[in-house]
């Protein structure tokens, strides 16, 4: 087993605007981010993702390789994919998309720890490959997931559930937001929700709940901490950088890799209030900042001396 993290899914452009002016062009993709973000943070990261080989898709890999990430594969779409992101006042994002998804073939080894969501465990064909590349590492590697919601990339609710619910079935770790989760299940809370799906199958559940902190739900309980009070700018990342800093807190602490699964599961408060508190200020970092600018590790270890 390598000591590096495997992250599949989507990179795209967005394209942010605020009341139909546009701000900018940005490398996005919530899988991409989150292979930045650990990689900004020092961790080894292979990328796996579909891309063209044209202005937007070059400007995808140079955004990475200065990040510090190797793409494992990537090559083959007509275009490479866009999303408009459109800013409200209080600095949230909706999003339009233009997505071509698909998995490229790849020599993936065995990774410590292998991640994904958002749009790539939706859309076809990808969805059905990166579900059968999680069935494929899970004897070697962690599995953590992120749903990240995007209702435009499902029939309807009923049918987003199901799926979800299949993928954190086959996860150790997931973490939502509870606007996923209410969109999902409306008639169930958040917290009710997590304790379903810990009870499918992962060793950790988490929910974030935005400047209202965060919930942790594993063996032993319920852990809930509070956010880091920080001026927001936007919240483009936010959950990324909140996704980042929890596989970085289980890795540093030594609860990462299939061979860790049992630990992983009694996993105790103490701990999870450390991870859950790192995560929280990755994100608070993230959201003080435009656009999704993770921190690097001496960015939040100076963050954290400060606290």
């Amino acid at each position: 087993m390598s000591e590096h993290a495997l992250v599949v899914g989507e990179a795209l452009i967005d394209i942010v605007q605020r009341e139909g002016r546009l701000l900018g062009e940005h490398v996005g993709g919530s899988p991409l981010n989150v292979a930045c973000g650990l990689a900004l943070l020092g961790r080894p990261v292979r990328f796996l993702t579909w891309m063209a080989d044209d202005a937007r898709g070059r400007r995808i890999a140079e955004h990475l390789d200065r990040a510090g990430v190797e793409l494992a594969s990537s090559s083959g779409a007509a275009h490479t994919s866009t999303a408009v992101a459109n800013l409200d006042e209080s600095g949230c994002a909706t999003y339009r998309f233009d997505i071509d998804w698909q998995l490229p073939p790849a020599r993936l080894g065995a990774p410590l720890v292998v991640h994904t969501g958002s749009i790539a465990t939706a859309l076809a064909p990808g969805r059905d490959d990166v579900s059968a590349l999680i069935d494929a590492r899970a004897a070697t590697s962690t599995i953590t997931f992120d749903p990240n919601i995007r209702p435009a990339f499902f029939a309807d609710r009923r049918s987003a559930l199901s799926h979800v619910e299949g993928l954190v079935a086959r996860a150790d770790v997931v973490k939502a937001s509870d606007e996923d989760m209410r969109w999902l299940d409306p008639g169930t809370a958040p917290e009710d929700l997590a304790a379903r799906w810990l009870g499918l199958g992962p060793a950790l559940v988490v929910v974030t709940f935005g400047e209202d902190g965060a919930l942790g739900v594993c063996a032993e309980g319920a852990l809930r901490v509070p956010a880091i009070p920080t001026e927001v700018v936007d919240t483009v990342g936010a959950g990324d950088a909140f996704m980042t800093g929890l596989i970085d807190g289980l890795w540093e602490a030594g609860l990462l890799g299939a061979d860790r699964r049992d630990q992983l599961r009694g996993i105790d408060a103490f701990v999870l209030r450390d991870v859950l508190e790192l995560a929280g200020l990755s994100a608070a970092l993230t959201v003080a900042r435009p656009g999704a600018q993770l921190p690097d590790r001496a960015t939040r270890d100076g963050a954290t001396t400060r606290r």
